[in-house]
């Protein structure tokens, strides 16, 4: 058998995680559905006092999306979503899972970035994606395709770096084109915010690796979690990274799950159950009624919206559901994305959850 030249300090690099219990970061993802829109403006108030409160009970980060047409989330825009948790809150991070690079210009969403950093003194992360993975309309809405919205992708990305660090910048790309002195303001932190790729598919992830890049990984069962993170850890490291640089990337790297945490065991499954998978069928009943069958590239399911509840969600008591982070931290996970607040459940469960959650799990992994 040939061995590689990365084999042996792959195996040195996993015997010495084995050894490691890593400090690890949570941030819930904050997503409500509106179902009619009369509701959008108390809905979009409801998500700032979640982001207010994920502040005050110490959460990491507040993770924000961007969905257009389909009712999926009413605050729509990250950016602007985010200006208001930015001047809300004091040291909660805002990141963003994602920000669909198929609808900005990059020159102008640089712009916004930095400034958004700057308001939040440093506090931004930008997890970018190629766009919505279910809702066609989100493509025709901006008079784009999906395939283009894959095609644009690393070129959005390279110009918006560019547009962050560089001075005097001509691009001359495929998509864009462009001839500027300076962007004002430059971005809060140096050289720029944390830049992380959503991937839901196993080979964009593995693309991502190649070039050395964080991830924002989606949601999968325990085993294939551990397979990702360790085809990830792998795919770095025959590609020539250092394990320090490997390290830099776990360390920020988000895997996602849904949470919810009560009293007893039973009283989460009662709970948490019914009203995640509620959320689920909405999106899953949205990709088909707004997916007209005309349109031309075909969007498959994404793993985060099927699967079994024992895959995506982790519901219980304290104990139970330090457990289950565990397990993930067991494998190499060092931060959490978490979906906390299904529609369907009302405010103060949601609350509760996430207090006892910040109060009798997360200091176990601190």
């Amino acid at each position: 058998m040939i061995v590689s030249p990365a084999e042996p300090r792959r195996v040195e690099y996993l015997k010495e995680l084995q050894n490691k219990a890593y400090k690890m970061r949570f941030g819930p993802f904050v997503l409500q559905i509106s179902p009619d829109p009369s509701l959008d403006s108390q809905i979009i108030d409801s998500t700032l006092k979640e982001a207010e409160l994920a502040d005050a009970l110490g959460y990491d980060v507040i993770w924000l999306t961007e969905h257009y047409f389909g009712g999926d989330t009413v605050y729509a825009d990250p950016v602007v979503f985010g200006a208001a948790v930015a001047v809300r809150t004091q040291r909660i991070k805002i990141g963003f899972a994602v920000v669909q690079m198929a609808f900005h210009h990059p020159v102008k969403l640089a712009a916004q970035t930095a400034l958004l950093d700057n308001l939040s003194h440093g506090r931004l992360i930008v997890g970018t994606g190629r766009g919505s993975a279910y809702n066609a309309y989100e493509y025709m809405g901006f008079g784009i395709t999906l395939e283009e919205g894959r095609q644009r992708l690393d070129e959005a990305e390279d110009l918006l770096l560019k547009a962050w660090t560089e001075e005097n910048l001509d691009y001359q790309g495929r998509y864009w084109q462009v001839t500027f002195p300076i962007t004002r303001p430059r971005p809060y932190q140096k050289p720029h915010p944390p830049l992380i790729r959503a991937c839901i598919s196993k080979e964009s992830m593995v693309e991502m690796a190649k070039r050395g890049r964080p991830v924002l990984m989606g949601v999968d069962s325990l085993q294939e979690t551990a397979h990702r993170l360790q085809l990830y850890r792998d795919t770095m490291l025959a590609a020539g990274f250092s394990e320090e640089h490997v390290e830099r990337c776990l360390d920020e790297t988000w895997i996602r799950r849904s949470v919810y945490v009560a009293d007893s065991d039973q009283q989460a499954q009662e709970e948490a159950v019914p009203a995640f998978q509620a959320e689920r069928n909405h999106i899953r009943e949205a990709r088909e009624r707004f997916n007209p069958t005309e349109y031309p590239d075909p969007i498959p399911t994404p793993p985060s919206i099927s699967g079994m509840p024992e895959h995506y969600l982790i519901a219980g008591s304290p104990k139970h559901v330090a457990e289950k982070v565990a397990e993930l931290r067991d494998l190499g996970a060092r931060n959490m994305l978490l979906g906390m607040s299904p529609s369907d459940l009302p405010r103060e469960k949601v609350g509760k959850s996430m207090r006892l959650f910040a109060e009798k799990v997360a200091p176990l992994f601190r």
